[in-house]
């Protein structure tokens, strides 16, 4: 496991040992708090609403992925959330980064394993986004996938393309986390459209 995540885990309170972590439940795995908001004092409105917000940023269109990690500490089953909030972030050393809710309850089983797989989505690929959009399900019923090469990660079958990383640093922003992957493996079919993601709703590329 990466330093970075082991201070990570430390510092929020998660268990970072095997030994402790398959003492627990899956279904007792903690989300971290959500924080204050910080931009404005108690007296303050906040400058925009959540719905203002949600809004206007609708009106930018992003591809969609599917975040996944091997079962570690313990756990049998691997790890998985559908992500729009994925972005190259430098060439030299070859990094990526996504942005995960501090509420989420899937990002600490990925921050245990240390690695991650971005399984890029293609235009016919909705419905697959759905099964890992959900939560308290078993999301890879059904899901055919093969181990990625560097890092075991589950590496979804029939994607356009593919990332796998390690995990190599994690920053807070508000209310989520930002995590950075370094990329130690990749691989494209180089062909069909991507998934696109627009004010609420799935589209494609038109011809």
């Amino acid at each position: 496991m990466a330093a970075t995540v082991v201070r990570y885990l430390r510092s929020v309170g998660s268990p970072t040992s095997a030994a402790t972590a398959a003492a627990r439940e899956p279904s007792r795995i903690d989300a971290l708090p959500r924080p204050d908001l910080r931009a404005v004092g108690e007296d303050e409105r906040a400058p925009v609403s959540p719905a203002e917000f949600r809004a206007v940023l609708g009106n930018f269109a992003s591809g969609v992925t599917v975040i996944t990690a091997p079962g570690a500490d313990g756990e049998d089953s691997p790890a998985g959330f559908a992500c729009q909030s994925f972005a190259s972030l430098s060439l030299d050393p070859p990094l990526v980064t996504f942005m995960v809710a501090r509420t989420s309850t899937t990002w600490p089983r990925i921050a245990r394993a240390g690695v991650f797989c971005v399984n890029i989505l293609g235009a016919e690929q909705g419905g697959l986004c759905r099964s890992f959009a959900v939560s308290g399900a078993d999301k890879f019923a059904g899901v055919a996938h093969t181990s990625a090469p560097a890092t075991g990660s589950p590496q979804l079958d029939a994607v356009p393309a593919w990332i796998d990383c390690r995990i190599h640093a994690v920053h807070t922003g508000g209310d989520h986390l930002i995590v950075v992957g370094r990329v130690e493996a990749m691989g494209a079919a180089g062909e069909g459209a991507p998934l696109l993601f627009h004010k609420g709703r799935f589209g494609r590329l038109a011809d």
